[in-house]
């Protein structure tokens, strides 16, 4: 597979940012060109950016074996947030990059050639996506997901609050905001049917655990199917390579 790392100032963060792009070589083409090639959006963690996909997987690898094209988007530490101080990154994620990538190197925007995953806080944005804007997603997966408020209610003293006030605004005001992944639940649950589908991983040695499990709970109690999974791992690579590959044999088919 052929990697490119394209740097562009989106219109809704109005910042230089690194995008990653893995494309099929030449002699990998056949007779599937990028235009009818599904999509995989791909998004990293709080502590990474648009390289860690590439870096620490075998992702490359697996794009050949389904013939994908993958983005990996960076986009800081931002939650994947439309923030208060303008930079719109959900915006981003969800309008202005899948216009951009139409226009510049003709990917396909149809829900039924688009899927969207990621770790951590990248799990966290690739399910709200999910179910904000279910109209753009064939399925989304969430490996470990560290799910809003749960998530700064379990670390209440983590010298991170006031980066978080930056992102979210008033803490005291984020359960049932847009930001409250209950709330997204909540409002999925009068027609889950438009949901895509949905598949969540978390290792049972690491400290998000919980949070996943009250994801899930949350879901089966309002009718919302979700394919979820847990198994020995920690927060690592190690445990995240292997879910991509399964979330990915559930939900394409191999060239």
């Amino acid at each position: 597979m052929a990697l490119l790392r394209l740097d562009h100032v989106p219109e809704n963060i109005k910042v230089n940012l690194p995008l990653n792009i893995i494309l099929p070589n030449p002699g990998e083409m056949g007779s599937v060109p990028v235009s009818n090639r599904k999509v995989l959006y791909l998004l990293h963690g709080i502590n990474d950016d648009a390289s860690a996909w590439q870096r620490y997987t075998m992702i490359e690898s697996i794009a050949k074996l389904y013939g994908l094209v993958v983005i990996m988007p960076s986009v800081g530490r931002s939650f994947y947030t439309d923030q208060p101080n303008g930079q719109h990154y959900f915006s981003y994620l969800t309008d202005e990059l899948p216009r951009y990538l139409k226009d510049v190197f003709g990917l396909s925007p149809a829900r039924a050639d688009t899927f969207i995953a990621g770790n951590s806080m990248g799990g966290y944005g690739a399910f709200k996506a999910a179910f904000q804007r279910p109209e753009l997603y064939a399925a989304a997966a969430c490996f470990s997901g560290a799910f809003v408020p749960g998530f700064l209610l379990a670390f209440p003293n983590d010298p991170r609050r006031l980066e978080f006030e930056v992102l979210f605004g008033d803490l005291g005001k984020i359960v049932g905001s847009e930001h409250d992944s209950n709330v997204w639940i909540e409002r999925a649950a009068r027609n889950p049917t438009v949901l895509p589908r949905l598949f969540m991983a978390c290792g049972r040695q690491e400290d998000l655990l919980p949070l996943s499990r009250q994801f899930h709970a949350a879901c089966q109690e309002h009718g919302i199917a979700v394919d979820y999974h847990e198994e020995d791992g920690i927060h690592d690579w190690f445990f995240w390579n292997k879910q991509i590959q399964r979330f990915l044999s559930l939900v394409v088919n191999p060239e």
